[in-house]
């Protein structure tokens, strides 16, 4: 049985999860960029795309968007499919 530093799928899955984890946050800086920074305390002030206030629109909605475009394009050209079995257990 190969220990852990020998074991291929251990350095795939943590190349992944940093990938994971890279997209989090940035699906957080952009989503607190224009929610904060283009939300104004006055309501009367906002400006509006379709029908949203600005910093909605661009923070959830557009945000939401690029976030699932991103991970399907992470998950087909960055991932690899790799087999969960031990190759030690193929007898």
């Amino acid at each position: 049985m190969k220990s852990a530093k020998d074991d291929k799928r251990f350095s795939i899955a943590n190349k992944e999860a940093l990938f994971g984890v890279g997209l989090a946050i940035l699906n957080f800086i952009w989503w607190f960029g224009f929610a904060y920074g283009l939300g104004n305390k006055d309501p009367e002030n906002y400006t509006y795309i379709l029908g949203f206030p600005a910093w909605f629109f661009y923070s959830c909605i557009i945000g939401f968007v690029l976030m699932a475009s991103l991970v399907i394009i992470i998950v087909k050209f960055f991932f690899t499919e790799v087999s969960l079995e031990d190759e030690g257990d193929k007898n």
